[in-house]
């Protein structure tokens, strides 16, 4: 699994002119899923995503997880995160998780979320065009791949 994580002010997706999740202060978490992710993937990620301490104390330090500011989150399936740019001009997605894997997958990083947070988690709708927008507070933005924990 690959995760784009951003610590954002405000984030929403919109889906056919339907805004579909929005948040204020929190994490807009952009996942991709590929055919040998399994549960402990996600278990990791989701502890990692959970613990970061990327937001700022009373000082201005990022000393604070997404638990310690009772933050909100969004979390949008982005088979793209897995694109192969080696040959050509044109990405291939080959490594990305076929629909059938990926969907019970992505279903079961936001409830381990839900569950970590105990509250709930938006997202996207998986495979829709979605328009994503967010202000990204910093930025910060990091990247995290399950295949490759350093």
């Amino acid at each position: 699994m690959k995760a784009v994580i951003q610590r954002v002010s405000e984030a929403s997706v919109t889906i056919e002119k339907a805004v579909v999740a929005q948040i204020n202060h929190g994490l807009l978490i952009l996942i991709g899923i590929e055919e040998l992710d399994n549960q402990e993937d996600i278990d990791w990620l989701v502890s990692k995503i959970t613990n970061l301490r990327i937001f700022a104390d009373e000082k201005n330090i990022m000393n604070l997880s997404l638990k310690d500011i009772d933050g909100e989150v969004i979390v949008v399936s982005q088979f793209t995160l897995h694109a192969s740019t080696k040959k050509g001009n044109r990405p291939s997605y080959i490594k990305a998780a076929k629909p059938e894997k990926a969907i019970s997958l992505y279903e079961n990083f936001l409830s381990s979320i839900e569950l970590k947070i105990n509250k709930k988690v938006q997202s996207g709708q998986f495979g829709a065009n979605m328009k994503v927008a967010l202000i990204n507070d910093g930025p910060v933005t990091i990247i995290i791949d399950t295949k490759n924990k350093e």
